[in-house]
């Protein structure tokens, strides 16, 4: 009777681990907004998403996990989210200024089909 208990105890625990699913790609939410300097919104900016981190991993590209290109209204979106823990930052140019602006947020996803609408703040 032990090893029976035991062999289920297991077998429910695999398929626990097996069916959850990290940040990242491969769920029906999103993100969406605006890569905004002050009022000024920033076209053509890269934003760059971490999966997994609540605090910024740097300003090196390389430390992300995925990017998009903001249009030419500054709008971004990130598709086919799983619910979880992000990290964005964004980099671009400002034009009125004539200098490069960059900055970041953490972002919280709770719902397995949530949309976040949030602006990314950038900055000289």
């Amino acid at each position: 009777m032990k090893i029976k208990t035991i062999i289920a105890i297991l077998s429910i625990s695999v398929l626990l681990i097996a069916s959850c699913k990290k940040e990242g790609t491969g769920g029906k939410a999103k993100i969406t907004g605006r890569v905004m300097h002050h009022i000024v919104p920033i076209p053509n900016a890269v934003v760059y998403i971490k999966y997994g981190a609540k605090e910024s991993p740097g300003t090196d590209p390389s430390n992300y996990d995925a990017s998009v290109t903001a249009d030419a209204n500054a709008n971004y979106e990130i598709n086919n989210l799983q619910k979880g823990d992000y990290y964005l930052f964004a980099i671009g140019y400002d034009g009125s200024i004539s200098n490069t602006v960059k900055g970041g947020l953490p972002i919280s996803i709770k719902k397995k089909t949530e949309t976040k609408t949030t602006n990314v703040a950038v900055v000289e």
